[in-house]
């Protein structure tokens, strides 16, 4: 019998928690160390990869992700043996996709050819805006056409190769992000993600908000115009959105991203890392210890991760709702009543229909670009009450 997760994919992630600084607006498990073992951490993480691989044996793996932090300062040789183990644990798909981020500075580029020949397949680059002043303000480390540069050399070592850029920055304005926008576009890219800056709390973006020394940011009305320029620009050239804040030429979609938004399994590694995985009929999320300290020493006694919280049906059918959603695509209606017990109400599809917050074709349920500016709201109003 088909399990739930398989209308999803199976994927890995890999968290490495250390960065050269600390950006200002991020709220990620992120640390700032002056020495990092690097044998160290290569052999915990094959222990617990050989951990993970005895709770899932068989499985065929679809996306490999080294997220972070900053896993482009991993020394390459810890990259190819993770990869490695990977292979030898699990049966891959033929296309299976290996991502790694990286910032973009000198570097990190200095090792792009490593990457490759270890094994990854795809880079996603932190870019983030294209003006100097701008990534100053972000507190970025690289200058725009540092950034420029080391695009130019991924390209060359990869066929697959993202970045991403922040809107709805400190003073600026519609036309400022439109000929920023299509200024990358015009690079020879096939996938691009594109985030309104928000500001977290516990981070030193959120600190000097609250305490209005953060001036400049755009009101509700100018965030708003942004995204609607940010899709239709995007689409014109030929880079439709995906998923929220994700665009894509047709096949080059972030195969990992899509299996936590079709709801797929995901085991989740190292510090911080969040998972989330079907094991005997039931479905649990996992969580590691966030503290990299804590989870390396918890690695002889097998005890990374804290306790693990089984997902009830209605759980699962929320979070469904909640990753799905995000998805041009939509989701399956039939999977979600299969996942909830009981369908979601006729009339409360039908009010949403109505003032165009959703579509509704065959058995597929879509948020339209109006409703996605107001997600939130959407999914709550279609929530069980």
């Amino acid at each position: 019998m088909t399990e739930d997760w398989q209308h999803g994919g199976f994927g890995l992630y890999i968290h490495w928690p250390f960065c050269e600084a600390k950006c200002p607006y991020c709220d990620f498990n992120s640390h700032v160390s002056r020495s990092i073992d690097q044998r160290a951490w290569r052999d915990a993480y094959l222990i617990e990869l050989e951990r993970a691989a005895r709770e899932t044996s068989g499985r065929v793996l679809n996306a490999v992700f080294f997220g972070g932090g900053t896993p482009s300062l991993m020394d390459p040789q810890t990259v190819a043996d993770i990869i490695a183990a990977i292979r030898k644990h699990w049966p891959t798909a033929n296309d299976l996709e290996i991502t790694l981020e990286a910032n973009p500075g000198s570097v990190e580029a200095g090792r792009f050819a490593a990457f490759r020949q270890a094994g990854v397949s795809r880079v996603s680059m932190g870019i983030q805006a294209l003006n100097d002043d701008d990534l100053k303000r972000l507190g970025r480390l690289h200058t725009a056409s540092e950034a420029l540069a080391a695009f130019d050399i991924a390209r060359t070592h990869f066929e697959r190769v993202s970045f991403d850029l922040i809107y709805g920055r400190q003073d600026q304005s519609l036309s400022a992000w439109e000929a920023e926008l299509k200024q990358a576009l015009t690079l020879a890219i096939d996938h691009i993600s594109l985030y309104q800056l928000t500001i977290e709390n516990g981070t030193a973006f959120g600190d000097r908000y609250a305490r209005g020394k953060l001036p400049g940011l755009p009101d509700e009305d100018l965030g708003a115009d942004m995204f609607t320029a940010t899709q239709d620009i995007c689409g014109a050239m030929g880079m439709p959105a995906y998923e929220v804040s994700n665009h894509a030429r047709d096949g080059a979609q972030s195969r990992h991203n899509l299996i936590y938004w079709r709801y797929g399994d995901y085991i989740g590694i190292g510090p911080g890392a969040h998972g989330r995985l079907t094991v005997d009929g039931g479905k649990w999320a996992t969580e590691c210890f966030s503290n990299p300290k804590r989870w390396l020493e918890g690695i002889g006694l097998s005890q990374t991760e804290k306790p693990r919280t089984l997902l009830s049906k209605d759980d699962q059918a929320t979070e469904f709702l909640l990753m799905g959603l995000r998805l041009k695509e939509g989701i399956c209606l039939d999977r979600y009543t299969s996942l909830a017990g009981t369908p979601i109400s006729d009339e409360k599809l039908h009010r949403l229909k109505e003032i165009a917050m959703i579509e509704v074709v065959g058995s597929r349920l879509m948020v339209t670009n109006q409703g996605l500016m107001v997600l939130n709201a959407v999914i709550e109003a279609l929530l069980p009450d």
